[in-house]
């Protein structure tokens, strides 16, 4: 019988290994010792010399395939030797608890993640960087909630946004077009965000592919078993199972909310009409990104609101501000305003609120936030808090072997600290219980124009746990700002009295968004304001009014005129 040629483990770490060159063709002879091929794997190169002699009789993987170690890659024989494939054991053993007619695979995971959003796709490749067997299961398209219906997607809208105030302030600034009159191509403005959102998309999957992660398209449910049971047909045996089912749109029940005119956001970013009038009910911040977004396009908007005041989570300060400049924009904002239903009115809809006050709109927008999407629980019973999967630092449920990061556990329903969690439960997954979940520094933004941004404490949270200083610069202040024309918003930093510690950082005015990455790592690695004034900052940068307010705590700031006692 032709003797197995196998991809060999070359170290304790290794799991796969890719084929480089053969020095044999089929049909060659073999001596034993002699050099048979060439394989690489993650550390280093190595060549592989033939453990029998006689001929080449067949090569299972040619050069450039990466195999799994121990996998079959030849056949070495005596000419017209019969081969005899190695037969497969089915690793995946049926319970009787589960269905027969289930479709086995025969191969296990070291870990199976459910969900291939930031949480998931992230979780997989981490999980198969650490040479663990992946497999992934996603029901629709890859990048989840931000990168096809959320932050992706409604920042190509805002860029829009952007570019026609861009136009309109042109004349102030010299420079003048014969016409400054333009249209909304509505389809266009969909057309590109489609093809944004896709090559983003396909981007994640082929992240996947590279990293040699099997992806599985469907519905995945846990049985009872903990098994991943995909399109309630095929079975996904794993080690570990990663529940990163993300969220989905929360619903609200008031009267009349079934009217074919009230959209979510999903439904609002695939309009290829751009409506007249827009109701948003939510003040949130998809809510207001969406509001000022289709503003700028040319819609007439108005945000309704049931808290006192608009993205309730950000310092005051920065809410008032942003209410301001929204409303200067064309904005209607009621806070403080509850909904009592919606009617249809010759073909619009009529929001009724509990004032008496109504709002007439073309389309209304539903964005009252999102809820965990559990689907992926199936059969299995985890300890659950108002809706969500309870995890503890390890971001493991309270089913032992299965994690569950991301926006299903609620804690902080954000990309970026999806993107973490999911990092921490696939280090834990693979590597035991070790690596706990800090997520105090990760900033918030909100898209609009001017940008808000926070890390940290507000101040209102902060005078509660300490006695604190304040910091403020305005960027009407700030050289660059000026010379660009965008110098609405400020930077506050708020202190701990004591030693100076950095507690939390807010922006409203340009490049909010990027100057709070600066702010995250301050707030992380517990950065006073007296070292921040001992770093040179460039000049002329928005990032120069950071170092401003940090001088303002110390009373140290030099481009602020001097308070009056």
């Amino acid at each position: 019988m032709a003797h197995e040629v196998i991809m060999p483990k070359a170290g304790i770490d290794m799991s796969e290994g890719q084929i480089v060159k053969w020095f044999k063709n089929v049909g060659d002879p073999v001596e034993k010792g002699e050099l048979l091929l060439e394989i690489m794997t993650d550390k280093t190169s190595m060549e592989v010399e033939a453990e029998d002699s006689g001929i080449l009789l067949k090569i299972i993987h040619q050069e450039g395939d990466t195999v799994p170690v121990t996998e079959v890659i030849g056949y070495i024989g005596q000419e017209g030797e019969e081969i005899v494939p190695r037969e497969k054991v089915d690793v995946v053993e049926v319970e009787e608890e589960v269905d027969t007619s289930l479709t086995h695979l025969d191969d296990s995971y070291n870990v199976v993640v459910i969900g291939g959003g930031p949480a998931g796709y992230v979780a997989a490749i981490r999980a198969a960087q650490h040479g663990a067997k992946v497999a992934i299961v996603e029901k629709g398209e890859f990048g989840g909630t931000c990168l096809n219906v959320g932050c992706i997607p409604t920042k190509t809208y805002l860029k829009n946004g952007e570019i026609i105030e861009g136009v309109e302030m042109a004349a102030s600034r010299g420079i003048v077009f014969d016409s400054t009159s333009y249209k909304v191509d509505m389809p266009k403005v969909v057309q590109y965000k489609n093809s944004v959102v896709k090559k983003l998309t396909s981007g994640v999957e082929a992240l996947l592919r590279s990293n040699q992660i099997e992806i599985f398209k469907g519905t995945a449910k846990i049985n009872k078993n903990k098994d991943v049971i995909v399109d309630g047909s095929t079975v996904v045996k794993g080690d570990k199972i990663i529940l990163a089912g993300g969220s989905k749109v929360s619903k609200v029940n008031i009267p009349g909310i079934d009217n074919p005119n009230i959209l979510s956001s999903d439904d609002l970013l695939a309009l290829d009409v751009l409506p007249e009038t827009l109701a948003v009910v939510g003040g949130g911040v998809i809510g207001i990104e969406m509001a000022q977004a289709f503003e700028a396009l040319g819609t007439k908007v108005t945000v309704i609101e049931m808290m006192d005041r608009i993205i309730p989570g950000i310092d005051t300060e920065a809410s008032d501000l942003l209410t301001k400049l929204l409303k200067k924009k064309g904005v209607k904002i009621m806070t403080s305003t509850k909904i009592n239903e919606f009617a249809d009115k010759n073909g619009k809809v009529e929001v009724k609120t509990e004032g008496g006050e109504s709002v007439v709109a073309d389309k209304v927008l539903i964005s009252v936030g999102r809820l965990p999407d559990v689907e992926g629980m199936g059969e299995i019973e985890f300890e659950m808090e108002r809706g969500k999967i309870k995890v503890d630092k390890y971001m493991e449920t309270s089913v032992k072997g299965i994690y569950a990061p991301g926006d299903i556990n609620g804690i902080k329903m954000l990309a970026h600290v999806a993107y973490r969690m999911g990092e921490v439960a696939a280090d834990n997954a693979v590597k035991g219980n070790h690596r706990e979940l800090k997520i105090h520094s990760s900033p918030s933004v909100v898209y609009t124009h001017p940008e808000v941004a926070m890390v940290g404490y507000t101040e209102e949270q902060a005078r509660e746990k300490y006695d604190v200083r304040i910091g403020r610069f305005d960027f009407a202040g700030n050289g660059r700002a000026m010379a660009s024309g965008d110098n609405v918003g400020f930077v506050k930093v708020i202190a701990d009295n004591k030693y100076g510690e950095i507690l939390g950082v807010h922006i409203v005015g340009p490049s909010a968004a990027e100057i709070i990455n600066q702010a995250s790592l301050l707030v992380e690695m517990e950065i006073t304001v007296d070292e921040v004034v001992k770093t040179i900052y460039g000049h002329p940068t928005y990032s120069e009014a950071l170092f401003e307010a940090c001088a303002d705590v110390l009373g140290e700031a030099v481009h602020i005129p001097k308070r009056k006692k």
